[in-house]
């Protein structure tokens, strides 16, 4: 029915709004709001593949070191860590200050040497439940990480000749970067909102430069076959000859 003159015309409520005192609006009308979209440079799948992809290279690495290390280092190992931090103590005069510790950074020197096993074996354990950790919630923060990287930096320091190869000190440069990747304090997933720094975007981009040139210069150095470009050839040849090819 029109309204008649001079009567004032009546708004019809808003979808959602409240109605006359007491009424609450229809929950089915109530609509969250929408999940601010991820924003572009934010890195935020990156670093979480990252973060998980060196977590679980510190797990097969400690992994490695609690089955191997005791007979590698151990107490009654080929090259025992205990006779090596001597060396080591002695040619410093019997006394572990900055220059020993600058030589061979390691716990080991601030702990008891009387089962050096036990050590060996407590920091592959802690080295295993923290790069787990990480690995399976994808949570982290810097005092986690630079704790995995320590324990691992303190291995190889003992390590010799054991863990002399190049791929340790990558793991140990790329842990060093993945410190920056995590919040300080907070242990709960990256935040979408956070990009990390652009220092440690180039740097791990300078990482990943060094290394790919590395290995093509070793390569280049160590065979004419690299230059010739014939290497392959070989390749699939001994596979060929050891059966690695069916019906070959």
């Amino acid at each position: 029915m029109a309204a008649s003159a001079g009567e004032p015309l009546r708004r019809r409520p808003r979808r959602g709004a409240a109605g006359p005192a007491g009424d609450a609006p229809d929950p089915r009308e109530v609509r969250d709001p929408p999940a601010p979209p991820l924003r572009p440079g934010s890195f935020w799948l990156t670093r979480l593949a990252l973060l998980r992809a060196t977590a679980l290279i510190y797990f097969v690495a400690f992994l490695v070191a609690y089955h191997q290390n005791k007979a590698l280092i151990g107490d009654r190992g080929l090259l025992p860590c205990k006779l090596y931090l001597e060396n080591v103590k002695r040619h410093f005069k019997g006394r572990i200050n900055m220059e020993t510790l600058s030589y061979a950074p390691t716990l080991i020197w601030f702990l008891d040497w009387s089962s050096m096993d036990s050590i060996l074996d407590a920091f592959a354990l802690i080295g295993l439940a923290i790069s787990a950790f990480v690995l399976v919630t994808g949570c982290a923060n810097m005092i986690l990480m630079a704790a995995v990287w320590i324990i691992y930096l303190s291995l190889i320091n003992v390590g010799q000749i054991w863990y002399s190869f190049g791929w340790e000190s990558q793991l140990l440069e790329t842990g060093f970067l993945a410190i920056f990747l995590c919040p300080l304090w907070t242990l709960s997933r990256l935040a979408k909102d956070t990009p990390p720094s652009f220092i440690v975007i180039w740097a791990y981009r300078w990482l990943i430069f060094r290394i790919m040139l590395g290995a093509g210069m070793i390569k280049m150095r160590g065979d004419r076959c690299w230059k010739d470009l014939t290497c392959m050839n070989y390749h699939y040849e001994l596979i060929r000859k050891w059966g690695g090819v069916p019906g070959a």
